[in-house]
């Protein structure tokens, strides 16, 4: 197996058909383990005249230029081996791989879970400030003129005559 070498970013050329199977999700989960320990299964690549073809390593790759990075370890296979590219998710550092992200997804949801529950217990303790309702008939905008104010439809006939008699009017 070849050695895995550090390649810049801008130089890798990543397919369109590839580009569209992007899980920003899954970016996400690899750039914050990235951050932890550090890129450990190198990306492959391809070359194609001078320029570098992305053959595996889509997640990986958005989830170093996610975070700024210049450079991403990368092993350059050959395009026999690119073609089966099957082979190579066989390999055990990509198995690897994918159970230490399965892992780092659980350890998130647990940590989130732990997080609502703490949140919850502090809403029924009474910790959060009371939520403020004015008392009906106090004005929100005591600044807004007293003889401005917009009577209130009528729902019947008998509510439309109290209204008339309580503001002197005839009907």
């Amino acid at each position: 197996m070849p050695k895995p070498e550090s390649f810049p970013i801008e130089k890798i050329f990543v397919p369109t058909k590839q580009k569209k199977a992007i899980n920003l999700a899954t970016v996400g989960e690899i750039a914050e383990s990235i951050l932890e320990i550090g890129q450990q299964a190198p990306i492959s690549v391809r070359l194609d005249g001078d320029r570098l073809v992305l053959v595996e390593g889509l997640h990986r790759l958005e989830a170093c230029k996610a975070l700024g990075e210049a450079t991403i370890l990368a092993v350059v296979v050959t395009a026999e081996l690119a073609e089966h590219k099957p082979l190579l998710a066989e390999r055990p550092e990509v198995e690897a791989e994918r159970l230490k992200m399965a892992r780092l997804k659980q350890l998130r949801l647990e940590k989130e879970a732990a997080e609502a529950a703490t949140a919850g217990l502090k809403g029924a303790g009474g910790t959060e400030a009371p939520r403020f309702r004015p008392t009906k008939g106090v004005r929100d905008k005591p600044q807004a003129s007293a003889g401005r104010t917009v009577k209130s439809k009528p729902k019947s006939l008998s509510d439309w005559i109290t209204q008339q008699k309580g503001s002197g009017g005839r009907y």
